[in-house]
């Protein structure tokens, strides 16, 4: 339902003063998953940098424990980001208005990949068999 040109110039209205207010943006931020799941993968990026410097100055000096441990860094990092990643994705999560991303199926536990084949196969259309 569309809203009338009065509760439009109203919700402008309000959306302004909102914005104008330092307090309430750094409130609303601080609230927001988004945020911290960017957060996370800067700081992630950040590390998987560092490991990366690790792995070659280990192999610039020669000594391998180094540059594996600049490895092991490295790998931990990018599975930390991807951890976020999907925790920022997953439906449990509510933005600050409250609502979960559009097109996600409910709570539903993912499925082993024989069966999303499996659904391909059965939901393939007819002249192919």
């Amino acid at each position: 339902m569309p809203l009338s040109e009065h509760e439009q110039r109203l919700f402008e209205q309000i959306e302004r003063s909102l914005a104008e207010d330092p307090k309430f943006a750094s409130a609303v931020r601080a609230s927001d998953p988004r945020f911290h799941a960017r957060r996370r993968l800067l700081v992630a990026a950040g590390v998987i940098i560092a490991g990366l410097a690790l792995v070659v100055y280990g192999a610039v000096i020669k000594v391998p424990p180094v540059a594996v441990a600049g490895f092991v860094v490295m790998l931990a990092s990018a599975a930390f980001a991807v951890q976020s990643q999907r925790r920022a994705s997953s439906p449990d999560l509510h933005v600050v208005g409250g609502t979960t991303s559009k097109g996600r199926r409910p709570s539903r536990r993912r499925s082993s990949l024989l069966d999303r084949l499996e659904d391909r196969w059965r939901q393939r259309p007819e002249g192919h068999r």
